[in-house]
């Protein structure tokens, strides 16, 4: 079994919504993404996605884009981006999504001897930039998220933790937040998120710090091809 990452698929949903608005790179983003991932993903892989899956607005509508990844090989485990609007209550999602899917929803999850965790995340305040009030609030909300799924994460008892966030914990300064203070609490092996694009890439931080490996698979930032996390 390998682990790999890809996220922000950005599949069109009910609205047909195309992405090459945003660059040429990104026409038929999703057969590209389809061909590398069936070049190098089996069955027995697991595949992470941290958000920004679907523009659908409604689950009904983002069936088909769930099908189309459920479809590809592998055991997808899916979080909630800032985008995925369609995202409904666990109960109902859980109902329609394929058998090779799961979704990680502050908690965790565990194949062997790795164990999977994670929350949406959200902005954190900079030396540059404080935080609006409701900012503030989803902030401080999503950072109890983060603890309770590394609650869940001790729990399973795995040897190896992966956590899954869709906002950056950190940016390229390498300058520590409060969500980077939690994940070196609880002693992760490696943190994958997504949400930046094109020249937000270049703000991303990417290698290990403290003991953690920091990895951005938005789909863009890897060309279109998910990324081989865990060799095995």
């Amino acid at each position: 079994m390998s682990v790999f990452a890809i996220g922000d698929l950005h599949l069109p949903g009910h609205e047909q919504k195309p992405m090459d608005v945003f660059g040429s790179h990104w026409d038929r983003h999703f057969e590209t993404i389809s061909a590398n991932w069936r070049r190098k993903i089996t069955q027995d892989d697991i595949v992470l996605i941290p958000g920004d899956i679907s523009w659908a607005m409604q689950l009904s509508e983002a069936a088909d884009d769930l099908n189309a990844i459920g479809g590809l090989p592998g055991t997808k485990l899916l979080l909630r981006g800032n985008h995925d609007y369609w995202w409904s209550s666990l109960t109902r999602l859980r109902a329609v999504l394929p058998p090779n899917m799961h979704v990680i929803q502050n908690d965790a999850i565990r194949f062997g001897e790795h164990v999977f965790c994670g929350t949406r995340g959200w902005n954190f305040p900079t030396a540059q930039q404080a935080l609006s009030e409701q900012d503030e609030k989803v902030y401080r909300r999503e950072l109890m998220r983060l603890r309770m799924s590394l609650d869940q994460a001790r729990k399973l008892d795995g040897s190896d933790v992966t956590v899954m966030l869709h906002f950056p914990p950190l940016f390229s300064d390498g300058i520590g937040t409060a969500f980077t203070d939690l994940l070196q609490e609880y002693a992760v092996q490696r943190v994958v998120y997504g949400h930046l694009h094109g020249a937000g890439i270049k703000i991303a931080y990417e290698g290990i710090r403290e003991g953690i490996e920091y990895r951005l698979v938005s789909c863009d930032a890897l060309a279109f091809d998910p990324v081989c996390i865990i060799s095995e």
